[in-house]
C-alpha cells in the first residue's frame, strides 16, 4: 500500500511549496500562462476550458516549445469517468516511403518541410470544448491574444531565442517572428508577435475550423506547399482528433493512467510495471535531494533503456502496430520478462536505438470545481518545430515527422496518412477510483521516466507533490543522435553516494547542472479529499505545483 504522505515535512532543497486552493487549480511551464487558465476558472470555466485557455497562452510565451503548429494528447476526467483524447496529426497523402528516399537518403532528417505533419492541437481544442466545454471559445482565446499584443521578455525567453539562432540563423522566416530586431532581446522588452495574435484572433472568430478548412488553413496550405512539405489542403480538411480508452496499471496499491498509442503512455506504464517487481528504498530514503538510493536509481536506469527498446521495437500508429502489441507494453508477464533481465548490481550494455532524440514540449494540469481535471501536453516536438515558420501568420509548424523511420521493416516507418510514435505521455494517479494526482513532464524521451520517478516519489516516499516535481532526476540519455541510450545523466543535487554507487555498477555518469531543463519540467496538481465526503467535490482541496526547472508558478484559489 501507498506510504503516507508528508506534507508537514519541509526540505531546504524544495525550492516552493505547493499553492492550496478550494475552488480550482491551474499549473504549466509559464506565470502568465497559468494566470490565464486560472482567469477561466474563476469565470465559471471548466477545467476543459482553462486547459485550452492555458495552452493557447502558453503558445504565444512558450512558442519554442509548443503552438498552433504542433500535437496534443489529453486525458480527461468528467467527475465519472476518464476520457483519452488523440490531438496528433498525421503524415501527407503524398507523404510517400518512396518519395521520401528520393528526397532525404536513408534516414528522416531532424527539421525542414519533410517533417512536418498536420497540427492536430487546435482540432483537439475544439472537440475537448464541445464535449466538456462551458464559456465560449472566444473568451477562451482572449487571454492569448492579449499576450500576443505584448508580453514582457523574461531573461528565460531571451537566452532560449539567442539559442534558436544559432539553429535556425538571423535572416530567415524564424527570425523574422522571433527576432525582428535583428539583435537579441533585452530582459523586460515588449514582445508582440503581430502575425501570432492576427491568428488568434481569427481563431477566435471563426472558431478550431479555421485551421482546418477556414482561412488558416488557406494559408497553410499555400505556406507550406512553397516550403516543399508533402502536406496539402485536403490534409488539413480530412484531419480528425480521435476519442481513445486511456490504459491503466496498478503500482503499490495506486491505479496509473496514461494514454494509449501513438502516446508513449505504454512505455511509462511498462517501466511502473517492471519497477514494481522490486522493493522499493524505505521512505526516508526519498526527499528533496533526490532518492538516496544508488540501487534503486540503477534499477530505474536499467528499466528505462528496456522500456525504450520496447517502444523502438512495437510502438507506432495504432492503426499500424503489431496485434496484441499493446497487451505486451502492458502485459504482467513482459514486465517479469525484463525484470529478470536486471543485474541488480551491474549495468547491462543497451540495444541501439533507432528512434531521435526528444525536443521541445509544454506539459499543463487543470482541475474545477465541480470534479473535473485535465491532463493535457502539447508540443511542437524539437525546439520551435521545423523550421518552417509563417510569418503572415506567426505559426511554427512541427517536425514530429522526424520520428518516422524510413526503413520498410521498421514498424514507425514513413505512410501516407499515417500518425507517427509520439514521445507525449499525460499522467494521472487513481486512489479508490477517483483522481489523486494528475501530473506529466515534458523532456522526449525522458518523459516516461520522469512519470515514474515522481510516480514513486509520491508512493514509495510518500512526497508532496511539490517535493516530488523538484527532486533532483535521474535520465537514461543518448550520446548521439540516433544512439544506444548509454549515457547516464544525474542532477547535481544528488548525493555524491548516488553517482559513486552509479559509477561501481558501471554507469557512465554525466552530471547535470541543478534544475536542469534538458531532465524535464513535470507539472502536478493534488486532489486532496475529505475524508467525511470523498465523493464530494465541493469538499476537496487542491494542492498544485510546478517545477522549478521552468517559467511556471502553481496556480489556485
Amino acid at each position: 500500500m501507498p506510504a503516507p504522505r508528508r506534507h508537514d515535512v519541509p526540505s531546504a532543497d524544495v525550492p516552493a511549496r505547493p499553492a492550496w486552493g478550494r475552488h480550482g487549480a491551474v499549473v504549466s511551464p509559464h506565470h502568465l500562462a497559468s494566470a490565464a487558465g486560472l482567469g477561466v476558472l474563476r469565470a465559471g470555466g471548466t477545467a476543459v476550458d482553462a486547459a485550452i485557455a492555458t495552452n493557447a497562452a502558453l503558445a504565444v510565451v512558450a512558442a519554442h516549445s509548443c503552438g498552433l503548429g504542433g500535437d496534443a494528447f489529453w486525458l480527461i476526467w468528467d467527475g465519472d469517468a476518464l476520457h483519452g483524447l488523440n490531438g496528433s496529426g498525421r503524415s501527407g497523402a503524398a507523404a510517400s516511403l518512396a518519395g521520401a528516399r528520393a528526397a532525404l537518403g536513408d534516414r528522416m532528417p531532424l527539421r525542414g518541410p519533410w517533417t512536418v505533419t498536420v497540427p492536430g492541437a487546435i482540432r483537439s481544442w475544439g472537440d475537448a470544448h464541445a464535449r466538456f466545454g462551458r464559456l465560449s471559445w472566444p473568451d477562451l482565446l482572449a487571454p492569448a491574444v492579449e499576450l500576443a499584443e505584448g508580453f514582457a521578455a523574461s531573461p528565460a525567453w531571451c537566452s532560449i531565442i539567442e539559442g534558436a539562432a544559432g539553429v535556425f540563423g538571423t535572416d530567415s522566416d524564424w527570425a523574422r517572428v522571433f527576432r525582428p530586431h535583428g539583435r537579441p532581446w533585452r530582459p523586460g522588452e515588449r514582445v508582440a508577435p503581430t502575425g501570432l495574435a492576427a491568428s488568434l484572433r481569427r481563431l477566435a472568430g471563426e472558431g478550431p475550423d479555421a485551421a482546418y478548412s477556414g482561412s488558416l488553413a488557406r494559408r497553410a496550405a499555400a505556406y507550406l506547399a512553397l516550403s516543399g512539405a508533402p502536406l496539402g489542403a485536403g490534409d488539413l480538411a480530412d484531419h480528425r482528433s480521435t476519442w481513445t480508452e486511456p490504459i491503466r496499471t496498478e503500482y503499490r496499491g495506486v491505479v496509473a493512467a496514461s494514454h494509449p498509442p501513438n502516446s508513449c503512455g505504454p512505455i511509462a506504464l511498462e517501466l511502473l510495471n517492471v519497477l514494481e517487481r522490486f522493493d522499493p528504498p524505505p521512505p526516508e530514503a526519498f526527499d528533496g535531494r533526490g532518492v538516496d538510493d544508488p540501487r534503486w536509481v540503477h534499477l530505474g536506469l536499467e528499466a528505462a533503456r528496456l522500456t525504450l527498446a520496447d517502444r523502438d521495437r512495437l510502438l507506432t500508429d495504432p492503426e499500424a502496430m503489431a496485434p496484441g502489441a499493446l497487451d505486451e507494453f502492458l502485459s504482467a508477464d513482459r514486465a517479469s520478462a525484463l525484470a529478470a533481465r536486471i543485474d541488480p548490481e551491474r549495468a547491462t550494455p543497451p540495444v541501439p536505438m533507432t528512434l531521435p532524440r526528444g525536443g521541445g514540449t509544454v506539459y499543463l494540469a487543470t482541475a474545477d470545481r465541480w470534479g473535473g481535471v485535465v491532463s493535457l501536453i502539447e508540443s511542437n516536438y524539437r525546439g520551435f518545430g521545423s523550421g518552417l515558420v509563417d510569418p503572415e501568420t506567426g505559426i511554427a509548424y512541427q517536425d514530429r515527422g522526424a520520428f518516422f523511420s524510413l526503413d520498410a521493416a521498421h514498424p514507425n516507418v514513413l505512410a501516407p496518412r499515417k500518425r507517427t510514435m509520439h514521445t507525449l505521455t499525460p499522467g494521472m494517479l487513481f486512489r479508490d477510483g477517483r483522481p489523486w494526482v494528475v501530473h506529466g513532464s515534458m523532456g522526449g524521451e525522458v518523459q516516461p521516466q520522469v512519470f515514474a520517478q515522481v510516480v514513486s516519489a509520491l508512493v514509495d516516499g510518500g512526497l508532496d507533490v511539490a517535493t516530488a516535481v523538484a527532486a533532483p532526476r535521474w535520465a537514461a540519455d543518448v550520446e548521439e543522435h540516433y544512439g544506444p541510450p548509454s549515457l547516464t545523466r544525474l542532477e547535481s543535487r544528488f548525493r555524491p553516494a548516488v553517482a559513486d554507487g552509479l559509477r561501481a555498477r558501471g554507469h557512465d555518469v554525466r552530471l547535470a547542472a541543478p534544475f536542469d531543463r534538458g531532465m524535464g519540467h513535470c507539472h502536478a496538481i493534488e486532489l486532496v479529499r475529505d475524508p467525511a465526503a470523498p465523493d464530494d467535490p465541493g469538499r476537496t482541496a487542491f494542492a498544485a505545483a510546478t517545477d522549478p526547472r521552468s517559467e511556471g508558478a502553481p496556480s489556485a484559489w
